[in-house]
């Protein structure tokens, strides 16, 4: 599942083990990078919503939409970021194996779908 492999990216971003990928005005601040630590949590939650309901909420609903502001703004730890993530990774492990979702999308089916929105949005007088 791409969430598990975008989610480690994010981490070994945050971490400096990739190249030229750190914010030092965000470690300076905050001791880590936390945009890094945002988007790698953010993706473990999403990816959790996504195999548990089959769709992904936006906004992130709460408790965890102020939770991962505040990770942004420096008012959660390293540890704590690197400790969420863990357990939601741990958790899209689980649900890789019994998620109702095929593992591939239906590209046909999307396709068809986004070509007629286009036709509703294109036959519309007032989107022209």
């Amino acid at each position: 599942m791409r969430f598990i492999g975008y989610l480690r990216s994010q981490r070994a971003g945050m971490l400096g083990l990739k190249r030229h990928t750190n914010r030092p005005e965000l470690i300076e601040k905050y001791g880590f990078d936390a945009k890094y630590a945002m988007h790698m949590v953010r993706l473990g939650v999403q990816g959790v919503e996504l195999l548990e309901t089959g769709k992904i909420t936006l906004p992130i609903p709460e408790p965890w939409l102020t939770w991962l502001r505040d990770l942004r703004q420096g008012k959660h730890t390293k540890q704590e970021a690197l400790a969420a993530a863990d357990e939601l990774e741990a958790e899209l492990e689980k649900l890789i194996t019994s998620s109702p979702l095929p593992e591939r999308p239906d590209r046909d089916r999307a396709n068809a779908w986004l070509q007629q929105a286009y036709q509703r949005v294109w036959g519309n007088p007032i989107t022209r």
